[in-house]
C-alpha cells in the first residue's frame, strides 16, 4: 500500500498541474495567463493572498529578464526552491516541445489560407487576454481612490503618448513614500 502525499509533495504536483495547464493558454507570454494564475493561486488553491501575488508580479516585472519569473516566485513562495522549479519546468516545457512541433508545421504552410486566419485570430484575442491582466492586477492593487486615479491616468497617458513609464513609477513611489496609497 502507497503511503499518502505529504503536503510539500502535493503541493508539487500542484504547482506542477496548475502551470503546465497554463503554459497551454499562455499564447502572447505568461502576462496573458496572469487572470487565471490569480485565480488559481489566491481563489483556488489558497497559497497566497491577492496582495501577495500582486506583489509577487511587481517584483518579477521589476527584475531584469523575461515575465515568466512571476512563475518562479509564485513556486517559491509556496514550495520552496523545489517548487520555484517545479513550476518554472511546468510552465516552460510542455509548450516548448509543442511550439517546436507546431513550428515545423506552421513553416511549411506559410501561405496557406488558414494558417493566416488563425495568425489574425490570436493577435486580437492575445491583447484581449493582456488586458484582462491589468485589470485583474489592478483590482488587487488599487486600494483607495489615489491608487484608482493613479492608474487610470496611467493607462491613458501611456496609451496615448510615448511618456517613459518610469515616469509612473516614480510617482507612485513618491504616493507611496508620503502615505497617499
Amino acid at each position: 500500500m502507497e503511503a499518502p502525499l505529504s503536503e510539500d509533495d502535493a503541493h508539487l504536483w500542484a504547482l506542477a498541474a496548475v502551470f503546465a495547464v497554463l503554459s497551454f493558454f499562455a499564447i502572447g507570454g505568461v502576462n496573458a495567463v496572469i487572470p487565471e494564475m490569480h485565480r488559481q493561486a489566491v481563489d483556488v488553491q489558497h497559497w497566497m493572498t491577492s496582495q501577495r501575488f500582486t506583489d509577487l508580479f511587481a517584483i518579477a516585472q521589476a527584475a531584469p529578464g523575461p515575465n515568466i519569473i512571476v512563475v518562479t516566485l509564485i513556486g517559491w513562495e509556496v514550495a520552496g526552491i523545489l517548487g520555484a522549479l517545479a513550476a518554472t519546468l511546468a510552465m516552460i516545457g510542455p509548450t516548448s516541445v509543442l511550439a517546436y512541433l507546431v513550428g515545423r508545421v506552421w513553416h511549411r504552410f506559410r501561405e496557406a489560407r488558414w494558417r493566416v486566419a488563425i495568425q489574425n485570430g490570436v493577435t486580437p484575442m492575445t491583447i484581449g487576454l493582456v488586458a484582462a491582466s491589468a485589470y485583474v492586477l489592478s483590482r488587487a492593487a488599487d486600494t483607495g481612490l489615489v491608487a484608482v486615479a493613479l492608474t487610470l491616468v496611467t493607462a491613458f497617458v501611456l496609451t496615448l503618448t510615448r511618456l517613459h513609464p518610469f515616469v509612473f513609477l516614480a510617482a507612485g513611489a513618491l504616493l507611496g513614500a508620503a502615505g497617499l496609497i
